[in-house]
């Protein structure tokens, strides 16, 4: 158990302010590195037991953090601060709790509410709350916050929680609470949908009418700061703060330090972006045929946006022309998707990613990437408003919003401008189509998993293998049978991605092949410890348990 802060602390805002900044740090995190991992998005594959009652995989306890947020919010109303000054540190105070104690009901359903600071003399064997009862917790400090709060911080308070913060938030936990994910019996047609309709639809006229919007240039979103589509950012500031994106990790190794293998693209997932027309790839009904040779060709202007694949222009460390090679010889060794370099259970999957890297920065500096990471964006907004629209019989709306996505990130409209759509929808049909364009518009920004399994549909990984696009042969020619000219030419990055022959492979790794997702995995288990702590602590049901975290 934590201790207090020292006495004095909450009677000086400077003081009070930096309390507050440790808060933050404490609740708001960078980039979600590897998290498509679990998903059908990156390489990792979860085989069997990646999560038990005994390990810390995929378990959020943060009761520490809660604490100090709970000794703020006893101390600060009885500050000599000014209200003016305080009642806006509250507010932030209450959403980072309400963030705090959200995540922890997605991951295992209803916890304890704790409101105040526990003292060693106080019971400390509380019992579990409802998962209802903790839904109706978060909103109501939710609400509370955004009384206390003003309508936009900007400037040199970017980054701080505001009402467009609060409201953007409050529309993602009433999308959960509606989504099938609490709701087994009834997944589509309950009441909850009205709610979370009606707060995204507030969410949005309220950013629409204090200036945020989507940007024009989709890359532009994570490669500028302070732009009107960041709804909520962790400020990133070299040198004070930096690395958020993990770019050392997420690079290529060749022009890395220390780590790799971050955020690396599967083939399922390359294969997910539509053609330039907004068609899938190989649908006879688009303009642009679709080979896996040029598998780079007339797509969707957001796979050249976050893909990275053999022979692509990547002019990282700032080497002007440089070419990304993944072909055995042809590229650095350690770059390299191929049968004769692969090690232990390291893998390749011969693409990368350039979402959020600062392709500038010197390979020995890549730690100092000082992007922000954009907890929460409009886009997200108008995806929760989409979902919540289809449910709720308006479909009309939704396919406003996936027009307007795909109109921003370059799709043609085409003479029936539906931008590569489906006309006449069903409400499956939608549901499938706001999924397929969220996996791509998200990409590596930690969606994906939990979006499959706030709408039951792990089944989806589970069994799934994973491949990458491994270069074969260039100008005809393996490995074994290069010339000094095709080494020469490779070497100048004279290459260029058509001159190489492609085949899908299976990654190669000896650690699992196989992605295991059964259906307990939809409310992950409390750490045995804690129960071992905490005799009152139920169990989930399906860990051995009779909680039943579902509303």
């Amino acid at each position: 158990m934590s201790s207090y802060p020292a006495t004095g602390t909450f009677d000086d805002a400077a003081t009070t302010n930096a309390y507050l900044s440790n808060l933050y740090y404490s609740t708001l995190n960078g980039w979600p590195v590897n998290s498509g991992n679990n998903a059908d998005e990156s390489g990792g594959i979860n085989g069997e037991g990646w999560i038990t009652t005994e390990n810390t995989a995929m378990k959020f306890w943060p009761y520490d953090a809660i604490r100090k947020i709970n000794i703020l919010l006893k101390e600060l109303p009885n500050s000599p601060i000014p209200a003016d000054k305080k009642d806006p540190i509250i507010g932030q105070a209450k959403f980072l709790r309400a963030f705090l104690y959200f995540k922890m009901v997605y991951y295992h359903g209803g916890v304890p509410i704790i409101e105040v600071p526990q003292e060693v003399t106080d019971d400390l064997l509380v019992k579990r709350n409802s998962t209802a009862e903790c839904f109706d917790f978060i909103l109501k400090e939710l609400d509370e916050a955004a009384a206390l709060l003003p309508p936009k911080y900007d400037g040199a308070d970017r980054g701080r929680i505001d009402q467009a913060s609060t409201y953007a938030f409050k529309g993602r936990v009433l999308l959960y609470k509606a989504s099938p994910q609490f709701n087994s019996a009834n997944p589509y047609d309950n009441a909850y949908w009205s709610d979370a309709y009606n707060a995204n639809k507030a969410a949005k006229d309220f950013l629409d009418q204090h200036g945020y919007g989507l940007l024009d240039d989709y890359t532009q979103v994570f490669e500028t700061e302070g732009h009107r589509e960041n709804i909520l950012s962790v400020i990133f500031e070299e040198p004070a703060k930096t690395n958020g994106r993990q770019e050392h990790a997420v690079r290529p190794l060749s022009e890395s330090k220390n780590a790799t293998g971050g955020d690396q693209p599967i083939w399922a997932f390359a294969e997910a972006f539509p053609m330039k027309d907004g068609k899938k790839p190989g649908d006879p009904t688009s303009e642009y045929t679709y080979s896996i040779q040029r598998f780079w060709e007339n797509r969707d202007p957001r796979f050249d946006a976050i893909m990275v694949w053999n022979g692509a222009t990547y002019e990282l460390s700032g080497i002007a022309g440089r070419r990304q090679y993944t072909m055995n010889v042809i590229a650095k060794s350690m770059d390299v998707f191929g049968f004769s370099i692969q090690g232990e259970t390291a893998y390749r999957t011969g693409l990368f990613t350039r979402k959020g890297i600062q392709e500038a920065l010197p390979s020995a500096q890549a730690e100092l990437n000082d992007v922000d990471w954009p907890e929460i964006r409009y886009a997200e907004v108008l995806f929760n408003y989409a979902e919540a629209a289809n449910e709720t019989g308006r479909s009309d709306e939704s396919l406003e919003v996936l027009k307007a996505i795909r109109r921003r990130a370059g799709i043609t409209e085409g003479a029936d401008g539906l931008f590569g759509l489906k006309a006449n929808m069903s409400r499956a049909e939608m549901r499938q189509a706001i999924l397929d364009e969220k996996r791509i518009e998200f990409a590596f920004e930690g969606q994906r998993f939990w979006d499959l399994r706030r709408h039951r549909m792990l089944h989806l990984l589970d069994g799934m293998h994973k491949y990458g696009i491994m270069a074969t042969a260039v100008n005809g020619r393996t490995p074994q049978n290069l010339t000094a000219d095709d080494i020469a030419k490779g070497n100048a990055f004279e290459l260029l991605p058509e001159d190489f022959t492609y085949e899908v492979v299976e990654l190669i790794t000896n650690g699992p092949k196989e992605m295991v997702m059964p259906e307990s995995y939809y409310f992950f288990p409390i750490q045995l410890t804690h129960i071992n702590q905490n005799s009152n602590l139920e169990q989930n049901v399906g860990w051995g348990g009779n909680f039943n975290p579902e509303l």
